[in-house]
């Protein structure tokens, strides 16, 4: 029996990374994908993720549309290529919120390719006038789904199945 890893070893890795695939639903129903840097919620703040964007963005006008989401977070082996990339995946809900607001700012504070993002954003909103940023906040369902995080390459080689397991967020952390 394995043992697996907790959402705070998961929630420590999302934090490392900074780029994640956003499934979204479109007016005809179709599945939407785009891939994007996010920022993740201060950790004295209920667990969520924030993805800076354009007002008029498709991804936007589905969450507009249809706030619920998927949401992907690879974690690709520089060095072991023969084993299928790890994943954190999940559901939830998407809420659109201005690009000055204090949560979703700070989420992007932590890391500098989010800080230049936000500059970017910055910038064009100085400069255009036809579209706006603003931010998509992603508030997971309780059950995330992980594949591979925190399991040995030797396990995975043996048995790619236990690779898969689910974590809940706490309580603490909705």
């Amino acid at each position: 029996m394995l043992n697996y890893p907790d959402f705070a070893y998961i929630e420590k890795r999302i934090r490392k990374r900074t780029f994640g695939v956003l499934g979204t639903v479109d007016g005809r129903g179709r599945p939407h994908s785009t891939g994007l840097v996010y920022g993740v919620a201060p950790k004295d703040h209920p667990f969520a993720l924030y993805v800076l964007t354009g007002a008029k963005y498709k991804k936007t006008r589905n969450v507009k549309r249809n706030p619920a989401v998927s949401f992907v977070i690879p974690f690709p082996h520089h060095w072991l290529r023969f084993i299928p990339d790890y994943v954190v995946q999940f559901q939830g809900t998407a809420t659109i919120l201005p690009v000055d607001d204090e949560i979703a700012v700070e989420s992007f504070s932590h890391r500098m390719i989010l800080r230049e993002n936000l500059k970017a954003a910055e910038k064009i909103a100085r400069e255009r006038t036809d579209d706006e940023a603003v931010f998509i906040k992603i508030t997971p369902d309780r059950k995330i789904h992980v594949f591979g995080l925190g399991i040995g390459p030797m396990t995975m080689l043996r048995n790619v199945e236990a690779g898969a397991y689910s974590v809940e967020i706490p309580e603490d952390r909705l």
